[in-house]
């Protein structure tokens, strides 16, 4: 692994150094929103329920088991567990035959990758479904997956990126909250992100988010590069200096 170029460094003492981004996936890194929709109408219709496209948009970056909770109570007659297999199964078969990659992503996480930032991936997917994205990547660029069914309370909790810190600290004891950002683009998923403490950026895609001093909105990740998520980290020290 690089060590963090001077392109990377503080502009002043003050400023924590950008040491890790913690991505999202559905709706951040790939648009897969369209196949989990897609996968929850259909399920909910099979079952003699209704579901359309607004009513799954309220479950976009749930945990799993919280929105097959939801889908049980709109007529599904399965288990949570029955529930997230059948969805994960319908989604990783979408995107084996196409990953629809959200514009500027792979671009900038090649720009981290290179200027020695390291990455992981946080996600409400599951392992499986999550290991099919990042294996279909041009290279490692996730130094580890943190995954649905691996923690015990999904976004909106902050314990998915304080897991995330945690592991980064493994091999950093140096890191904190304050050398990272998150890349979301789902009200939960910024949630859980703010709450962490990390720099969050918000990326909307299928769902509106509302504009917020704790977070940044970025329209797009297209162009953008390893110095824009820089200048975050250094607003939001900026900020927390200033509210304490």
């Amino acid at each position: 692994m690089l060590a963090p170029s001077s392109a990377v460094n503080p502009a002043t003492s003050t400023t924590p150094v950008l040491k890790a981004v913690l991505w999202d996936m559905d709706g951040t890194l790939v648009d897969t929103e369209p196949y989990w929709i897609a996968a929850e109408i259909a399920l909910v219709t099979a079952h003699g329920g209704y579901w359309n496209e607004d009513m799954a948009h309220t479950l976009v970056g749930n945990a799993l088991g919280d929105s097959a909770k939801i889908l049980q109570g709109a007529g599904v007659k399965l288990s949570v567990r029955e529930i997230i297999d059948h969805l994960s199964a319908e989604v990783v078969a979408c995107i084996r035959r196409e990953i629809p990659w959200r514009p500027g992503a792979r671009e900038l996480l090649s720009d981290l990758h290179g200027r020695g930032v390291r990455c992981a991936l946080v996600t409400m997917s599951e392992r499986a479904l999550a290991t099919e994205v990042v294996n279909s990547l041009e290279a490692e660029y996730f130094e580890f997956l943190v995954t649905g069914d691996e923690v015990t309370n999904g976004k909106p909790h902050p314990e998915p990126y304080l897991t995330a810190i945690g592991l980064l600290r493994e091999n950093d004891p140096s890191i904190t909250a304050a050398h990272c950002a998150a890349l979301e683009d789902s009200v939960p998923g910024v949630a859980s992100a703010v709450a962490s403490g990390v720099a969050t950026i918000a990326i909307p895609n299928a769902v509106e988010l509302a504009e917020d001093p704790r977070w940044t909105t970025w329209e797009t990740l297209a162009g953008k590069t390893c110095d824009d998520v820089t200048d975050v980290i250094a607003a939001h020290s900026r900020s927390a200096g200033a509210a304490l």
